[in-house]
C-alpha cells in the first residue's frame, strides 16, 4: 500500500507564487523517480501560511532512496541548480522560498477507488 509524505512549507504571502512557479516549472522531473506515484502542491485559502506538498510513494524505501540522492540534493539547494528558493544566494542558486518546514508520514487507512 502507498504511503504518504507531506511537507508543510512556511511560506510568507509575498513568496507563495514564487513557490508555485518552481513547482510547475519541475512538475515532470519526478516521472522516472523509482516508487513515486504522484504529488499535488496545496494553496492555502484560509489566512495560513504554510504550503502543502503532498507526495504519495509506493513504500518508504522508495522514498528514503529519493532522498538520499544526487537528484534530491541539486532539487532542495543542496549540490547544484534548482532549489526552492526565491531570489539567489551568493553562489548563484535560488535562496529558499518558505522560512520553514516539518515533514509529515502516513499510511493510507481509507482509499476509494
Amino acid at each position: 500500500m502507498s504511503i504518504v509524505k507531506i511537507n508543510a512549507i512556511t511560506v510568507p504571502a509575498d513568496s507563495g507564487d514564487e513557490l508555485g512557479r518552481r513547482f510547475a516549472a519541475h512538475r515532470g522531473s519526478m516521472a522516472r523517480v523509482p516508487g513515486f506515484e504522484g504529488f499535488e502542491l496545496l494553496r492555502p485559502t484560509d489566512g495560513r501560511t504554510q504550503w502543502l506538498v503532498l507526495t504519495r510513494w509506493a513504500d518508504e524505501q522508495s522514498f528514503a532512496a529519493w532522498t538520499s540522492s544526487q537528484d534530491f540534493a541539486r532539487s532542495h539547494g543542496r549540490g547544484g541548480e534548482g532549489g526552492a528558493g526565491h531570489g539567489a544566494d551568493s553562489s548563484g542558486r535560488p535562496a529558499p522560498v518558505g522560512t520553514s518546514s516539518e515533514l509529515w508520514s502516513y499510511t493510507v487507512a481509507v482509499e476509494q477507488s
